[in-house]
This record gives structure tokens, C-alpha cells and sequence, in this order.
């Protein structure tokens, strides 16, 4: 099914068997990952490359293959590694369970903001991104949402964080100053807006009251606190809906 990916699924998913016995090797899959997920830190996915790492490690790159085929694999491997394990269960409801999950999810991007562009497109996914998915499914389990709907809103609110999270990283921000992008751009706007405010005054006057009422860089918790409501009256609406009538059986005739 998975064609020429199936390395990364022998990789992710432990079909591949390790050696149990012996002196323990110099070289690990371990110290691969963790050395090309710091080359992606400092310079992104592009900064990844078999002979890179190898290195790094101060091995051959032909050490590398013995440990992964390569670069295909590693960067599964390096995703399903930056995710790690996913927030713990939040007490209470659906939705402050959501909105937690959403938060990490975005601190996960700006750990690694690579794993925006490693994380589109045709692959395979390893266990630990599988357990996002199943704790944010699992927040939604008992809404009376269906099992579609509630996929969609996870791939809404996904969409959502790795949106506002894009634009940090696009804006060349760390992950310390990954909350202040409005803030950036702000700077940048009032600068072309000097002596052109007649021309865009609904700008200038949002960009204004923005900056007096100290509402900048909310747009990551402002958009999902409306994905939530949505969801909320979504969910009560299907609650007060009467169930669909079932269909008398007709009776056979002689």
C-alpha cells in the first residue's frame, strides 16, 4: 500500500529488528535523529542531507545507511521525534480539552518550525502523530458529533494553528517571539501608512485602536476561540434535533 515508503514504515512502526547482543555501536538511530532535527532547528529541511549529518557524527555517510535508507525516512523519523508524546488529557470539557491540545500543537511548531513543511503532502505517519489525533478525537468522542465531523474539526483547527504559526515562521521570528508577528507587521504598516492614512482609513484606524487597546498578537487564541464556538453551537443545534424517524415496515400482502 505504501509503495516506496515503506522503509518509513519499518522504520516508525518497529518492523525493523535491532540487535540485542554485542558491544554497543558508536553510531545509534537515536543520535542520527536528534543531530538532523538540530540541523533542521538552525537552517531548516534544507539543511538535512545524508552527508550533513554523517558529518556532524564525524561517520561516513555509508555509516548512515546501515541505520536508515535515507533522507526520506529520516525526516519521518525526525517529525514523529519533534511531536513526541502529546499534552496529557485536560480536565473538563471538549472544548478545554481542544483548546489545550491546539496551544501545544502550536508550541510544537515553533519548536520546530520545519515541521510545517515536513508535515504536508503524501507520507506516512508514525505513532507518536498518530497520538494527536487520538487525543484530539478523543476530546470530541462524546459531543454527539459523527465521526466526520469530528475529523473536521480537528482538520480545522489544525489548519487554524499551522496558519498562524506559518506566518511567525515566515517572519523569521524564534520561538520566543513567536506570539508577536501582528506586532511585526504592525511596525511594518504604520511605516507605509505615513501620510496615507486618507487612503486607508479603515486601517489605520484598526491598526490605532489595535495598538491603544493592547489587543495585537491574539490571533492564534482569537481564531480558535471562534473554531470553538462554532463547534459549540454546531454541537448544541445537533443536540436539540430531533432524532430521525425511522420507516414503518409495510406489512406483505396476500
Amino acid at each position: 500500500m505504501f509503495g516506496d515508503q515503506a522503509g518509513s514504515v519499518e522504520l516508525l512502526w518497529g518492523g525493523r529488528e535491532r540487535p540485542s547482543r554485542g558491544p554497543k555501536p558508536a553510531l545509534s538511530l537515536e543520535r542520527i535523529i536528534r543531530t538532523a532535527m538540530a540541523l533542521a532547528d538552525a537552517g531548516g529541511l534544507g539543511a538535512v542531507s545524508m552527508q550533513r549529518v554523517a558529518g556532524e557524527l564525524d561517520f561516513t555517510k555509508m555509516s548512515l545507511y546501515r541505520y536508515v535508507p535515507g533522507k526520506t525516512e529520516l525526516v519521518a523519523l525526525m517529525v514523529d521525534t519533534a511531536m513526541g508524546e502529546p499534552p496529557a488529557a485536560a480536565g473538563g470539557d471538549w472544548r478545554t480539552a481542544l483548546r489545550e491540545w491546539a496551544e501545544q500543537l502550536a508550541a510544537a511548531f515553533r519548536r520546530h518550525p520545519w515541521l510545517l513543511e515536513a508535515t504536508v503532502g503524501p507520507r506516512v505517519m508514525g505513532p507518536h502523530e498518530l497520538d494527536w489525533a487520538e487525543r484530539a478525537l478523543g476530546a470530541l468522542s462524546d459531543t454527539g458529533l459523527n465521526g466526520g465531523e469530528q475529523l473536521d474539526a480537528v482538520v480545522v483547527v489544525t489548519g487554524h494553528v499551522r496558519a498562524i504559526t506559518q506566518i511567525s515562521a515566515s517572519m523569521g521570528l524564534s520561538s520566543a517571539q513567536a506570539k508577536e508577528p501582528e506586532q511585526v507587521m504592525a511596525a511594518a504598516l504604520n511605516e507605509l501608512l505615513i501620510g496615507r492614512s486618507d487612503r486607508f482609513p479603515a486601517l489605520t484606524a484598526a491598526l490605532a485602536s489595535a495598538e491603544e487597546t493592547d489587543s495585537r498578537d491574539q490571533s492564534l487564541e482569537f481564531g480558535l476561540e471562534r473554531i470553538l464556538d462554532g463547534l459549540e453551537a454546531h454541537i448544541a443545534r445537533r443536540a436539540k434535533a430531533p432524532a430521525p424517524a425511522r420507516g414503518r415496515r409495510r406489512r406483505p400482502t396476500a
